[in-house]
Parts: structure tokens; sequence; C-alpha cells
């Protein structure tokens, strides 16, 4: 899987979702922002990352990713 699917994927499963995704084609980075994140915990957080790629888990498709999180605001400070 390219970078640019995956980066899809999750932006059309987590709708207005900025998302950044670094990899070499099975093991991948990702930094996903989103206000839908907010009141979640991380695992929970990270689950609807995983939702939003469906079965390409199971298929091999992607091997390994490591996801971070942020609402927008908690992405802003990070940049301050």
């Amino acid at each position: 899987m390219r970078t640019d699917e995956l980066k899809r994927l999750i932006e059309e499963g987590l709708a207005g979702a900025e998302v950044r995704v670094s990899g070499d084609g099975r093991h991948f980075d990702a930094v996903v922002i989103s206000d839908s994140f907010s009141g979640k915990s991380m695992l929970e957080q990270h689950r609807m990352v995983y939702a939003a790629l469906g079965d390409r888990f199971d298929t091999d498709s992607v091997h390994a990713l490591s996801i971070k999180t942020y609402t927008r605001k908690d992405w802003e400070s990070l940049k301050t």
C-alpha cells in the first residue's frame, strides 16, 4: 500500500481529519488530527483509526502502523 492510499482511507473514515503518513509500503507512521478524538482515551482514538482502515491488516496490505493522535487544540499547542 502507498502512503497516499493509507492517508485517503483514514481521511474517509474520519471526516474532517488532517492526516500525515510516512512509510515504506508495509510499515507506516501516521499522525491524525481530529476533533472527533476529544474526550476519548488514546486506545479509543487508535481504534477509530484502525476502524477507518477496515480489513487492511487482515489482508497484510499494512504490516505495521504507528499512530499518533491529537485533537486540533492539542496539535496547535505542540506547535508553539
